[in-house]
């Protein structure tokens, strides 16, 4: 029982146009051709019907044996086992006189199995055979070849690929006193509008024209082909690892490849920071060489044989018999016990590699011994490509998603401590992919027993600078608007301009004898609720003042309502003071992290701090010595030195003449430092480390012992510390940078006061010495000496 689609073709099985070549043979000169071809016509001739055509398919079982005897030249005795071929109606489940091949893969299938062309939907049939009908009847020339195919499962359920190619010349179409003849209006209104079955089927109403001959299909196995294909597709899209069906896909396309039903898929990824391989997190995913476990070490994994073969040479392996191999191994091979241990016969292993290394492991495993082996392990060199890049873009979506999540939970994060980060931005994504985004957090950011350096360059009075600056400006304001109100007055003799200009002399009475910040407040708010509505009101009355008052709101900042002269000089040197600091600082910072890495970070005040942070868990490898502390102290000196020369050398450049004063904080205890998520910095953790926090914040304001002298002062390096090691060893760095025309000889060892909370503070505090070029010599300066040269 055949199941025709509505098609614009009757189906109409003929031998006409075959026997028409048999008939041309019978003729010809070559003898031999030509009896078989007569025999082939006599045994048709006595069924008319073979060669008229018909569309009760019955007959084609009626007439088995003389179809089979018109079609033999077209289907050889002697190829019959392999070939996949058979004689059917185009695009309709019409099969006859198959080759041997083709009837045992349709047996193999099942008794349930129905034959039928996998991507043809019904519509695109319809239109298909209108399209052909065109070229036919009608000499169009329409490209519509695509590819056809069967999906049919083997005796062990893998399924197979097979791609369908058409001989048609033993066919003709006839149209019926339905058909409706086609004009070049509607072949351009068709050609324009493929998905419109509807006026497909206008055009070219269902069995309006006759299909009358037959077609051969020459069917070709493409399972490799095709399962390659289907693995690129597979990998191809965004978050297929979220997806419950991608492992099974997966699995089922590896099947079709390798041709094993019970063929089962893992993957691994490889850590090379810290050369382990790691559990692929998605739904589905397993890893049998991890053997359930969520991280494994490299050489814990793989015996050194195997080691080698994935991770040096990037070159795949295959075990064809487990057990033999356990047996041989005794057991102490890590990966052929995993897989033992999970009942698995055979396995592949292959790296998914790229230039820049190994990025991961993918396993290929089944319960069946010998089934993978060295021979079919060749398949993947096709397939490795595909994963290669699928793993590349997987790896560079997760790397922007890590950014992302940092950037978004921590800003900005030093290099030195990214790898941290990294680790708890992938654990969070996983805990988010499990728990969902309420339950996921960001883990908390320790790093435990480093220690700490502190050390800035601050400008020395600055408060008073910016006071001053402050001054001049709000004077130089009180003395434009008094200008201006003496010139109003003369013109509009009104009593409220006395009274402002009474108000302007006590301010100015205040700004020179007893300046606050709460004069600077009161005087803003004169300036924007009194002076500027009025400036504005004298404005729309056009008066003499007018252009006064225009100049006026010329010179104030629109932001600030206010003249923004001598404190821009202000801010624009203590702007320009800490980008230069800055680069100094963040130029040697290079340099000294590629001695050792450790953490750092600058703040920028008016001045510029520094935090640097040294120890073991920050480089997480097992090297950190005391050596590299000590090296970063004597560093941290010398370029506070650096620092302290390049801003005297430079001064010239700043708008205004400041001062610096570098004081460096010594602590010789290592402590914890964690993460703060809500102010994005690290901080000391825990109560006894957060004394050093007490310290950093007040010790620049401290004093010395007995005096009301700050230990911080311009010209002078102060070194604060608590311990007698830390002096004695801070004393041999001064010696050293003596040596090196970096520091003076007038060395002072202090005592602070004490600080609240603080006690027992020292100090080492010594003259810079300060270089200049003069010409093609350098000469050598302490901080009067060189104040001296730079007024002179």
């Amino acid at each position: 029982m055949y199941n025709l689609q509505e098609s614009p073709m009757q189906i109409s099985i003929s031998f006409n146009k075959l026997m028409e070549h048999y008939e041309a043979m019978a003729k010809g000169n070559n003898q031999f051709a030509a009896i078989k071809a007569q025999h082939i016509l006599d045994v048709q001739k006595p069924y008319p019907v073979l060669r008229d055509g018909f569309s009760d398919f019955s007959l084609l079982e009626k007439y088995k044996e003389e179809i089979g005897v018109i079609l033999q030249d077209t289907f050889s005795p002697v190829l019959t086992n392999n070939e996949i071929k058979a004689a059917s109606a185009p695009f309709q489940n019409i099969i006859f006189n198959s080759s041997e091949r083709f009837k045992n893969i349709i047996k193999a299938a099942g008794d349930d199995f129905e034959l039928q062309i996998k991507n043809m939907p019904e519509d695109d049939t319809y239109i298909i055979a209108c399209g052909i009908i065109l070229n036919f009847c009608y000499g169009y020339n329409l490209n519509f070849k695509r590819p056809f195919y069967y999906e049919i499962p083997d005796a062990n359920g893998v399924t197979r690929f097979y791609k369908i190619l058409y001989n048609a010349d033993f066919t003709e179409i006839i149209p019926t006193e339905k058909a409706i003849k086609i004009t070049k209006e509607d072949y351009d209104e068709l050609i324009d509008d493929f998905e419109n079955i509807e006026l497909w089927k206008e055009k070219f109403p269902p069995n309006s024209y006759i299909f009358k001959g037959f077609v051969i299909s020459n069917i070709f196995d493409i399972t490799d082909d095709q399962s390659i294909s289907n693995i690129k597709s597979n990998l191809i899209g965004e978050n297929k690892h979220k997806d419950q069906n991608f492992i099974n896909n997966f699995q089922e396309v590896f099947r079709s490849l390798f041709g094993i039903k019970d063929l089962r898929v893992g993957f691994s990824i490889y850590n090379q920071e810290d050369d382990v391989f790691e559990h692929v997190y998605g739904e589905g995913m397993i890893s049998f060489l991890l053997n359930g476990l969520e991280n494994v070490d490299c050489n814990q994994a793989l015996c050194g044989w195997s080691y080698d073969r994935l991770l040096k040479e990037n070159k795949y392996f295959s075990i064809s018999d487990v057990d033999k191999s356990f047996t041989r191994s005794k057991g102490k091979a890590p990966h052929i016990k995993a897989l033992q241990e999970q009942g698995i016969k055979s396995a592949i292993f292959a790296p998914i590699a790229n230039d820049k290394g190994l990025m991961g492991i993918l396993e290929i495993v089944s319960q069946e011994p010998k089934v993978l082996n060295s021979i079919n392990a060749v398949k993947l060199v096709d397939v490795m490509p595909f994963i290669v890049s699928a793993v590349e873009r997987s790896k560079n979506e997760e790397k922007n998603l890590i950014r992302s999540i940092i950037q978004q939970e921590c800003t900005s994060i030093h290099p030195s401590v990214s790898w941290k980060f990294e680790k708890a931005a992938k654990q969070f994504i996983i805990d988010r992919d499990h728990l969902g985004d309420k339950k996921a957090s960001f883990k908390n950011i320790v790093f435990k027993d480093v220690y700490p350096l502190f050390g800035q360059i601050d400008v020395k009075g600055s408060s008073e600078a910016r006071n001053l600056a402050t001054q001049k400006d709000l004077a130089l304001q009180l003395s434009v608007i008094e200008k201006i109100i003496k010139k109003i007055s003369k013109e509009d003799k009104l009593p409220i301009y006395d009274q402002i200009r009474f108000q302007i002399e006590n301010f100015n009475a205040e700004l020179a004898d007893d300046f606050k910040v709460s004069s600077e407040h009161l005087l803003t708010g004169f300036f924007k609720q009194e002076i500027k509505p009025l400036f504005k009101f004298l404005l729309e009355k056009n008066t003499i003042v007018k252009d006064d008052i225009t100049d006026y709101f010329n010179k104030i900042d629109a932001d600030l309502d206010l003249i923004y002269f001598y404190r821009k000089h202000y801010d624009d040197t203590i702007a320009l003071i800490n980008k230069n600091m800055s680069g100094v600082l963040d130029e040697k910072q290079v340099e000294v992290q590629a001695m050792y890495p450790h953490f750092f970070e600058r703040f920028k005040t008016d001045g510029v701090e520094h935090n640097m942070y040294i120890g073991e868990s920050i480089t997480k490898e097992h090297s950190f010595n005391p050596i590299y502390l000590y090296n970063l102290r004597l560093w941290q000196l010398q370029v506070m030195c650096e620092m302290e020369n390049h801003f005297y050398q430079n001064q010239s450049d700043y708008p205004i003449s400041l001062d610096v004063a570098s004081m460096i904080l010594v602590f010789n205890q290592p402590l914890s430092i964690r993460f703060r998520m809500d102010e994005k910095q690290f901080d000391v953790d825990g109560t006894y480390n957060a004394r050093y926090e007490v310290v950093k914040k007040r010790v620049d304001k401290a004093l010395i012992k007995g005096t009301e002298e700050r230990i911080t002062t311009k010209g002078k390096i102060s070194i604060i510390y608590s311990q007698k090691e830390d002096e004695m060893e801070y004393l041999k760095y001064v010696k050293f940078l003596q040596s090196k025309n970096m520091l003076a000889d007038d060395i002072e060892l202090l005592e602070l006061q004490d600080l609240q909370g603080v006690t027992g503070l020292k100090a080492i505090r010594i003259g810079l010495i300060y270089e200049t070029n003069i010409g093609e010599e350098k000469s050598f300066y302490t901080y009067s000496d060189l104040m001296k040269t730079l007024k002179a």
